[in-house]
């Protein structure tokens, strides 16, 4: 039986129209229909639907699409010089693989995806939280080949085409007006290099090096001329932006890639033209900023760093958070894969993991994974001892210091959040409890020094040293960690480091 609707709205069905000798060529598995238009999703509205009653309306079921089975994990192969980063923890902009099919967009809030139809795209928005965001998607005769999205809404670019200029559009997923979106034109001749969104602005770099700035509801709020050029990609979090541009070329030909940070809305700079932390024969994999507000890069090594201390001018320095081929998942040698970044939110690395030599996430919806952030400061033991005791004691010592580094790391980047902004009494217990952290790694720390012998009492007093409750209960603990193993020389001292600091004395170790 076959069926089919007429422009004209009427339906014609026939039943054995197929010729019995054909016959066996239909007799295949029932594969569901490649691409269903739904009229409903291309209303502008994406506000959450009001409860009746106390009760949630049913929603529409999801409609299948063959091509998640058709794509399967095949992406956009060959050479990586053609990946654009632009990500501001909104999303990337990615080749199109043999189906016509492109991520635009990818993130902790949805994906954004499209689908070449000839004449036009089929843009496709999707969202993790269905409770909260309501999916859509839309025709798109512009041709959009970027798109960033986050809570407030979705940002959309396409290149200059057929003698038009290139256009920015933007789509709030939830307004109280009848119709909030907005689309502008940029000057002929220039084209849009990366594009970024955050709460409360929108930034277009160009082919020009200009910076555009927008305010969410599409008025022109400032316009500038990057200082290092060619522009490379964009970032972007509350009323900070993060640029990047090649910097001077140097003589053998190379050049770094420097960046750039400013306070849009008080007009300050951060960082001016300082220089990207990339190893050498390493490229930026991507540019974005942690749900914290700090500045992360992902390198083609696999490392994952974040800027300390860059709301102080001069001040700034990339630290690893955490080097991927390090992995314990990778120790055996069997596995090949790659991680492809997506966000750093409460203190994890979320990526997709890449099988083999995928150099793109596969379609429709990759599965996101999580990594605890690991600063790498010691070589594993390759061939550990498994049953032996003193071993296993043994690493305790590295586990440890790794634990103090990063936990003091995190401490510091929410002391300079916190003093930037109006701390609220739940960030100050956060910060509280983190510094608490850090002493209880300082506490483990010494328990293994002194485990280790009387020799090792210089280093566990400077452990205490490094502690920082001004209570005195961890130097206090700390005591009755010395006198426990019968350190009586380093108990006597541990006192006299807390009588100091009672008395508000310098301590000099």
């Amino acid at each position: 039986m076959t069926s089919f609707t007429t422009s004209d709205g009427e339906v014609y069905i026939y039943a054995d129209f197929m010729p019995k000798e054909f016959a066996p060529l239909l007799e295949k598995s029932l594969q569901p229909a490649p691409f269903i238009h739904d009229p409903l999703a291309e209303t502008t509205g994406n506000a959450r639907r009001p409860v009746t009653n106390g009760f949630k309306p049913l929603g529409r079921a999801e409609t299948p699409d063959s091509l998640d089975e058709i794509l399967g994990s095949e992406g956009e192969g060959g050479d990586e010089d053609d990946f654009v980063v632009d990500d501001d923890g909104a999303g990337y902009a990615l080749g199109l693989n043999g189906y016509g099919k492109r991520s635009n967009g990818l993130n902790l809030t949805g994906f954004v995806w499209t689908v070449d139809q000839d004449t036009h795209h089929t843009v496709t928005v999707k969202f993790y939280d269905r409770e909260y965001h309501r999916d859509f998607h839309f025709t798109d005769p512009y041709l959009y080949d970027k798109a960033c999205l986050n809570d407030n809404g979705t940002l959309f670019s396409c290149p200059p085409a057929n003698g038009n200029p290139a256009i920015i559009f933007y789509r709030p997923h939830e307004t109280w007006t009848a119709r909030a979106d907005w689309r502008t034109k940029l000057p002929r001749g220039e084209d849009v290099t990366s594009i970024a969104l955050s709460d409360s602005y929108i930034f277009v770099t160009t082919s020009t090096n200009y910076v555009r700035v927008y305010t969410l509801y599409g008025t022109p709020f400032r316009v500038y001329r990057q200082k290092s050029s060619p522009t490379v990609t964009c970032a972007a979090w509350r009323d900070y932006v993060l640029t990047m541009g090649n910097g001077p070329v140097s003589p053998d030909g190379s050049t770094k890639l420097l960046y750039t940070i400013e306070n849009v809305r008080r007009d300050e700079v951060c960082q001016s033209e300082d220089i990207v932390a990339l190893a050498d024969g390493t490229d930026l994999k991507s540019a974005f900023f942690s749900d914290a507000g700090d500045p992360c890069i992902y390198d083609s090594e696999g490392v994952l760093l974040v800027l300390q201390h860059w709301r102080t001018p001069g001040q700034a320095r990339w630290v690893p958070l955490l080097d991927t081929k390090r992995l314990e998942r990778l120790a055996s040698g069997r596995k090949e894969e790659s991680y492809w970044p997506v966000a750093v939110a409460q203190d994890k690395f979320h990526c997709i993991i890449l099988k083999g030599g995928d150099q793109y996430p596969y379609f429709p919806r990759p599965l996101l994974s999580e990594f605890d952030f690991k600063i790498p400061l010691t070589s594993p033991d390759p061939n550990p001892a498994a049953d032996d005791a003193e071993n296993l004691l043994s690493t305790d010592g590295p586990r440890l210091e790794e634990a103090f580094v990063r936990s003091s790391l995190t401490v510091s980047l929410l002391e300079d959040l916190l003093s930037s902004t109006t701390a609220t009494h739940a960030q100050r217990a956060e910060l509280a409890r983190r510094e608490i952290g850090v002493d209880k790694v300082l506490l483990q720390l010494l328990n293994v020094e002194c485990r280790e012998g009387e020799e090792r009492g210089m280093k566990a007093l400077e452990l205490v040293g490094l502690m920082r409750d001004k209570s005195g209960k961890m130097v206090e603990a700390a005591g009755k960690v010395a006198g426990r193993y019968g350190r009586g020389v380093l108990e006597e001292k541990i006192r006299e480091v807390a009588e100091r600091r009672m008395m508000g004395e310098e301590e000099d170790f």
